[in-house]
């Protein structure tokens, strides 16, 4: 298999200042680093090289994308007043999500990095790929930036990809440990785009990504979410994904699966409380490209989302990026054996329960 990746030093220039994690400094709040910062991305990176695996992709250089191609899913408001603040030298996207100067300029390039992504998949170049790309974009609705992101990067390309290349559905599995809110907002009521959402039941944003939400219009049936419990760890995620997520691709029988990547579902992850592994992850990837494979080509695309321990996720990368090129490098996960003797790591029966509702929604999908 030939994986694609996409990557730039920029992605890790994109300023969020010195927060305390969620919160801006003040008399009260003492200065320190914001949860999304460059460091989990440049150690994943960094472990990409070092694993000697960066010798067994394919390079693709990222883009800015144009306004045009921003247009096709945000409106001209929000992409000015991103711009505003990027030119302004600091500010806030909405709530919670600061931004400096040259952010515009960065997100543009991570939006370009998932076009590039999509298009080398399309055309053949690889037969997948992963766009490790910054800021993050899957809580970015058309006309507001929150939850650390700016423009939806996964959106965005998939209307590219429907647009210039002429596919006509298209899937999305977000295992984020937040609900991909933009992006079900996106779509929601789009029946070309099925999109799934694995994520801590209220964690962020606060009410939503419920059950109950489950498109409309054109698109009721469309729009599937599982939020599982907190303290929910691989055995019930690969529950979902094999009494929900498979199925509901299969039904769909999409062209192309997309993937906003975020790893703070794991064990040690500071803004989420789930109890996914490297492992864990590993087993998903593997299932996706399975499914991928059978459905429409092995064509699968993942964008890069949350994770926020420093430590933790370059494991979780690397198993998922070792999946998408079938090479395995040899480097062990140090935490991975410990963390799955905890208790908790099988499905139990209150998260079967939550998946059991979000299985009766995939006879809504024709």
């Amino acid at each position: 298999m030939a994986t694609g990746f996409v990557f730039h030093e920029l992605y890790l220039w994109h300023n969020t200042w010195n927060w305390n994690q969620v919160f801006p400094p003040s008399l009260t709040v003492q200065p320190g680093t914001h949860a999304e910062n460059p460091e989990t991305k440049r150690r994943l990176r960094n472990l990409l090289e070092v694993s000697g695996i960066l010798d067994h992709l394919v390079t693709i250089k990222p883009r800015r994308a144009t306004v045009e191609e921003l247009s096709r899913v945000h409106t001209p408001a929000h992409i000015a007043k991103i711009r505003e603040i990027s030119d302004r030298g600091y500010g806030d996207a909405s709530s919670l999500t600061p931004l400096g100067a040259g952010s515009y300029e960065i997100a543009l390039l991570a939006a370009g990095g998932a076009i590039k992504a999509m298009e080398a998949v399309i055309t053949g170049e690889v037969d997948n790929a992963y766009a490790l790309i910054r800021p993050p974009g899957h809580h970015a609705t058309a006309d507001v930036g929150m939850g650390f992101c700016l423009f939806s990067n996964a959106a965005i390309a998939i209307r590219h990809a429907q647009q210039l290349h002429g596919l006509t559905r298209i899937a999305t599995v977000d295992w984020d440990v937040h609900h991909g809110n933009g992006t079900q907002a996106i779509f929601y009521d789009d029946p070309s785009v099925l999109s799934i959402s694995l994520h801590q039941d209220n964690l962020f944003p606060v009410n939503s990504g419920a059950i109950a939400e489950n498109g409309e219009g054109k698109g009721k049936g469309f729009n599937i979410n599982v939020p599982l419990p907190p303290g929910s760890g691989p055995g019930a995620y690969a529950a979902a994904f094999e009494r929900v997520v498979l199925p509901a691709l299969t039904r769909f029988k999409p062209e192309l699966i997309v993937v906003p990547s975020g790893f703070d579902a794991s064990g040690v992850d500071p803004m989420g409380r789930m109890l996914m592994n490297s492992s864990g992850y590993r087993r998903l990837a593997r299932m996706l490209l399975d499914a991928a494979r059978e459905l429409c080509g092995g064509r699968l695309v993942m964008t890069h989302e949350g994770g926020y321990s420093e430590m933790y996720v370059p494991y979780c990368g690397l198993a998922v990026i070792e999946e998408l090129c079938g090479h395995r490098t040899g480097v062990e996960d140090p935490w991975d054996q410990l963390m799955g003797q905890w208790g908790g790591m099988s499905a139990q029966p209150h998260q079967t329960a939550i998946i059991d509702q979000a299985a009766e929604l995939v006879k809504n999908i024709n």
